[in-house]
């Protein structure tokens, strides 16, 4: 509906868009994102119950939402499909310099330069611009994966856990695979 609207409309995030509100926001001819704000996709979900022939069509029903939502995400970012699914499969969070710069959001929204205090007032023409200690750096844009949080995890815990256990037991040396499954094909003979 908001797409048939013969005017233009403005979608303004001021907070998260998160799951179906995202795919919402999309519909926006301009879309807009607070500095605060998160953009959040992800696959479609559903709950089944039922025979093999019931989880069949839930499979399916989800299949047709993905490429349903793949294509709001499409016409607004210019991403190809393909991408949007890897971004959909990983749960990616962004912040708004994300969104904009993966074409999600147009812009992030500003304070009116009235209400910024007089110390953060922009330089007037003729100061000195040109020292590079004052340049202010651009923020970093921020994009989150729940896969690539739970993998960085697993291998730091993997880590820790091998230095705890080389801690307890200096000794013990590390055995490959092959070897521990040699030394219990050895236990066997005995037993």
């Amino acid at each position: 509906m908001l797409m048939d609207y013969k005017g233009n409309v403005t979608i303004k995030i001021d907070g998260i868009a998160a799951s179906a509100a995202s795919v919402i926001a999309m519909a926006g001819t301009k879309v807009l994102m607070s500095p605060v704000s998160m953009l959040m996709i992800h696959n479609p979900m559903t709950v089944a119950m039922g025979d093999a022939g019931e989880m069949e069509k839930a499979i399916e029903m989800l299949g047709s939402v993905k490429d349903s939502i793949i294509n709001a995400y499409e016409i607004k970012t210019g991403l190809s499909r393909a991408k949007i699914s890897h971004l959909m499969d990983a749960e990616t969070w962004m912040d708004a310099h994300k969104a904009v710069e993966l074409g999600f959001a147009d812009d992030i929204l500003a304070r009116p330069s009235d209400a910024i205090p007089p110390q953060v007032q922009p330089q007037e023409e003729g100061e000195d611009d040109d020292d590079p200690d004052e340049q202010e750096e651009k923020p970093k844009a921020m994009l989150f994966s729940r896969k690539q949080v739970n993998t960085t995890l697993m291998n730091k815990l993997q880590h820790r856990m091998a230095a705890q256990a080389a801690k307890i037991n200096p000794k013990v040396k590390e055995r490959s695979v092959a070897d521990i499954m040699a030394r219990l094909d050895d236990i066997k003979k005995f037993m």
